[in-house]
């Protein structure tokens, strides 16, 4: 009976830490493809082809992170909108 408690009890704990842990994974996903064009490196008019964090500009040049140099975005609009 002792041997079946703590069988129960290891299952029971082993089945609390992947619940706590897929929980935080799904955090990490949050990131959708809304959120990532508002941010200037995808919304710039032109940006690094790394997508570097904090990279793209409204000129030509280079990425201040990687050095690459910067791309035309071809989404990018001018007024924040489509027509």
């Amino acid at each position: 009976m002792k041997k079946v408690k703590t069988i129960l009890g290891i299952l029971v704990l082993g089945v609390m830490l992947t619940v706590v842990s897929c929980k935080d994974a799904k955090k990490e996903e949050a990131t959708t493809k809304t959120e990532q064009a508002e941010k200037k490196e995808y919304a710039s008019a032109y940006v690094c082809p790394m997508h570097c964090e904090g990279s793209g500009s409204d000129a030509a040049g280079e990425c201040p992170k990687c050095g690459m140099a910067y791309v035309e975005n071809k989404n990018h609009n001018k007024n924040g909108h489509e027509h």
